[in-house]
């Protein structure tokens, strides 16, 4: 791969640190994007996304959204993630980044009209590689 990133930025929300580090470290040595946004809480993540989307600052290509969070987990950033600008719905595409195997979350992604993919953690080169939204 060039030193070009393949999108300009994206945006983590996890409540994870550890997994933010690693993954932020994987894609930036990946040149997967070229600014990465790290978020602990999908309100934090919300309003990140109102902040860019009313000032010049790119809004995010890409949002990888862990589901099991407190106060506001992966699904509930969804129905909030609805109701924003259509700025912000258009420009963003939602990747569920997850521990979880249950088929019932599984199944709930792949019913939002946001979700683009559901991804098992841990994100490693071949599933960036594979990514095309």
């Amino acid at each position: 791969m060039s030193n070009s990133s393949r999108y300009p930025v994206v945006m983590l929300v996890d409540d994870n640190e550890l997994d933010n580090f690693i993954n932020k470290k994987l894609i930036e040595n990946e040149n997967f994007a070229s600014e990465v946004i790290v978020q602990i809480s999908a309100q934090s993540a919300l309003d990140e996304l109102k902040k860019r989307a009313s000032g010049s600052t790119a809004l995010p290509n890409i949002i990888f959204l862990d589901i099991m969070m407190p106060h506001m987990d992966g699904f509930g950033f969804l129905e909030e993630f609805g109701k924003l600008d259509e700025k912000i719905r258009n420009s963003c595409r939602v990747i569920m980044l997850s521990t979880s195997e249950s088929f019932k979350d599984l199944n709930k992604a792949n019913q939002n009209k946001y979700v683009s993919k559901f991804l098992n953690k841990p994100l490693n080169k071949a599933v960036l590689e594979a990514i095309n939204v």
